[in-house]
C-alpha cells in the first residue's frame, strides 16, 4: 500500500465517523477485507461513544465560527472539537500557552461556547430518580 499524500487534511472525529460509516455501507464481504472490516467496526464503535456522534456539520460550523475571535491554531480547534472541554483545566491542556494567550474571561467564554454549541451529548437520565 502506498500513501499518496500523507498530510492532505486533518479530520475531526465526526468526519472520520461519517467516512467509516459510508465505507462500511459500501464494503462487500470478502476474506481479503476482513481486517479492514474489523478496524472499521472497532473504530466506529469507539467513535459512537464520543461526543462526535451527536455533532453535525452545522454544529461544527457554528462552533468554529464562534472560535474565530480567540485566534486558536487549527490543531487547538480540532482538540476542542474532538474533546469538548468542561473545565478551565482542560482548556489549559489543549491550548498552548493558554495563560499568556487567554484571560480568565476568555476561558469562561470558551466553556460557554462549548455548552451553547451542544458539542457534548446531554447526560443520560439515571434510572431510579
Amino acid at each position: 500500500m502506498e500513501t499518496v499524500n500523507a498530510n492532505a487534511a486533518i479530520l475531526s472525529n465526526y468526519e472520520v465517523l461519517s467516512l467509516l460509516q459510508e465505507l462500511r455501507g459500501q464494503q462487500k464481504r470478502s476474506n481479503t477485507r476482513s481486517q479492514l472490516a474489523t478496524i472499521t467496526y472497532e473504530t466506529i464503535k469507539y467513535l459512537q461513544e464520543t461526543p462526535c456522534c451527536t455533532q453535525s456539520p452545522e454544529i461544527i460550523k457554528n462552533f468554529l465560527k464562534a472560535l474565530e475571535p480567540f485566534k486558536l491554531t487549527k490543531a487547538e480547534k480540532l482538540m476542542l472539537l474532538n474533546n469538548p472541554p468542561t473545565s478551565a483545566l482542560e482548556i489549559q491542556l489543549m491550548v498552548e500557552e493558554s495563560e499568556e494567550r487567554l484571560t480568565d474571561e476568555q476561558v469562561d467564554s470558551l466553556l460557554q461556547i462549548v455548552a451553547d454549541c451542544q458539542l457534548t451529548p446531554a447526560p443520560a437520565p439515571q434510572e431510579g430518580d
